[in-house]
């Protein structure tokens, strides 16, 4: 059996600082990350997904946790097919784009251009990697990325420039998960090496992905967004009132046969509460590890 570790998503996430899980005392990140990590033994880093990391950010982690301390970063949105603003992008490709636009795209960069993208966000977190404290880099694709051949190429193209880190991929899409696909999307996966990243979501929209169950590398990941259908596509709310849901019980206990189950097929299962609102993630990661014990 492998181990099932929980965990959250963003330890320093605005309303979770001020809910007062952290103690007093914790007054700055680092205080906040050491504080963490005498609690649960993973976390996903979500900064990863708005910015490229500095690689002495990712130094400093490394001191800051223990040795069997493992960090998921998501990966930079222009990397995912999201669109980035200006902003976002490093100083001297953000001055050679200039603000014509709101947003960037991937495909509107040169190819120069994006080599050096990927190469920035790899230096990122190579002190991680180098640590062995990271474990895998998470793709969440958007809900515009269908199962298409231009998909299916560039995630092939991820093991290209990434080919020593691991690699999990979560869908936005309900498509990719139809009765008719999605054991040749698993296959697909599995082949590659790449993690399917199980997800519990609001269900009953266009794009709702189900919660299948399934093993394709030997880290397994669930990522729990909560129920909130309400505001799930809402436009103009802050993420954490998307993510506003606090698990029952129950709900996290209908949980544990499956990720037994999966930890019957691979070495270990990240469990990860993305319910980022207030002190939710953290209560109901804690309630799932009580559950699981």
């Amino acid at each position: 059996m492998g181990r099932i570790r929980p965990g959250i998503s963003s330890w320093t996430e605005p309303t979770l600082v001020k809910s007062g899980w952290y103690p007093a005392t914790a007054t700055t990140a680092e205080d906040r990350l050491r504080y963490y990590a005498t609690k649960f033994s993973i976390v996903e880093v979500d900064s990863t997904f708005y910015a490229i990391l500095n690689p002495r950010t990712a130094e400093l982690w490394v001191e800051r946790t223990p040795k069997n301390f493992t960090f998921n970063a998501k990966a930079y949105a222009l990397l995912t097919q999201h669109p980035t603003p200006p902003a976002r992008l490093p100083k001297d490709l953000r001055e050679k784009v200039g603000n014509a636009k709101a947003n960037i795209y991937f495909k509107d960069l040169g190819p120069k251009d994006k080599e050096s993208v990927w190469d920035r966000f790899r230096e990122g977190l190579q002190p991680l990697q180098d640590a062995g404290k990271l474990g895998a880099i998470v793709f969440q694709f958007p809900k515009w990325f269908l199962p298409a051949p231009g998909s299916y190429r560039f995630m092939e193209d991820l093991r290209e420039w990434l080919p020593d880190f691991r690699i999990a991929i979560e869908f936005r899409q309900g498509s990719w998960m139809t009765a008719e696909r999605r054991q040749r999307v698993l296959s697909f996966l599995k082949d590659r090496g790449f993690t399917y990243v199980v997800v519990d979501e609001p269900q009953g929209l266009a794009s709702s992905v189900p919660p299948v169950v399934a093993v394709t590398a030997p880290l397994g990941m669930v990522r729990f967004h909560g129920h909130n259908r309400e505001n799930w596509e809402k436009k103009g709310i802050s993420t954490a009132e998307k993510f506003r849901y606090l698990y029952k019980r129950d709900e996290l206990q209908a949980w544990a046969p499956r990720l037994q189950t999966m930890a019957g097929e691979a070495t270990e299962v990240h469990a990860v509460m993305n319910n980022c609102y207030s002190d939710y993630a953290v209560r109901n990661a804690a309630d799932l590890a009580e559950l699981l014990d």
